[in-house]
């Protein structure tokens, strides 16, 4: 197995997607970096790459429309000569409880969160067989747990997670390793209204164990970069939780809970 030297990178314009490019691009990998709006910011970040002596090859698409991720990915291929990777890190959410959301908003939240990675994995699939290469889902720690109030974000998440499993047992013969990272709290453009008010912010960060809202670059960019890399080349079908030890520590947030003796 060989380092990746073309990634294709979905939801690239902001945050997560972005700083996945940036360090990618860095170590000298050319990368196709995605995006369904914000064109401006992706151009800005290509820029930002050309820099530092890296290579990002801007592409817009809208991942709702089931014809978009063909088309991304022979975008793709045709700009950088294959692909050794794809990252599907486009997602979003609509605050709603499932009672009051709406028909479309399940289906579109689906759409991008679920569907759009598939038809990425189905469209890359001959290129990531031809060099043996890997699929990286960014998924979330709501699809691990459930997340009251955001809708069908729960749902589209676990269903993504599910699907790489199943992915991963499939193509594990054809030599493609399928994974994904699932973030905690991290302060993105999309989460950066949660942590305006410095009172809140302080609540959640009380709720981490490491007492800190995550970094895209710092703590999600480079697990990705280890998935996709030689070094996690005998890892299929993991999803890394990366989420400073919240999910695992309700029962430390129970009142009055002490460890037993004996």
């Amino acid at each position: 197995m060989s380092i990746p030297k073309r990634v294709l990178v979905t939801g690239a314009s902001r945050g997560i997607g972005r700083a996945i490019c940036l360090r990618l691009a860095k170590k000298g990998i050319q990368v196709a970096a995605c995006a369904s709006a914000h064109a401006e910011e992706l151009a800005v970040a290509a820029d930002e790459a050309a820099r530092d002596g890296g290579r990002v090859v801007p592409l817009v698409g809208d991942l709702s429309d089931p014809a978009t991720p063909a088309k991304l990915v022979a975008q793709a291929i045709a700009a950088l000569g294959g692909l050794d990777a794809v990252v599907s890190n486009a997602g979003l959410a609509r605050a709603s409880s499932l009672a009051s959301t709406e028909l479309g908003d399940w289906e579109y939240l689906l759409a991008v969160n679920a569907r759009a990675p598939w038809l990425l994995a189905k469209a890359a699939y001959p290129a990531l067989r031809e060099s043996r290469g890997s699929f990286v889902a960014v998924a979330s720690m709501a699809g691990v747990q459930p997340y009251p109030g955001v809708g069908a974000y729960s749902p589209s998440k676990a269903c993504l997670l599910m699907t790489i499993r199943v992915l991963a047992q499939e193509w594990a013969a054809d030599g493609i390793r399928v994974n994904a990272v699932s973030p905690g709290l991290i302060l993105t453009p999309m989460t950066a209204n949660h942590y305006t008010d410095p009172a809140t912010k302080a609540t959640r960060e009380k709720l981490i164990p490491m007492h800190r809202i995550g970094d895209p670059d710092n703590d999600i960019a480079g697990i990705v970069e280890f998935l996709i890399s030689p070094d996690a080349g005998y890892m299929t079908g993991q999803n890394i939780l990366a989420d400073g030890g919240l999910l695992d520590a309700i029962h430390g947030l129970i009142p009055s809970h002490r460890a037993s003796k004996g």
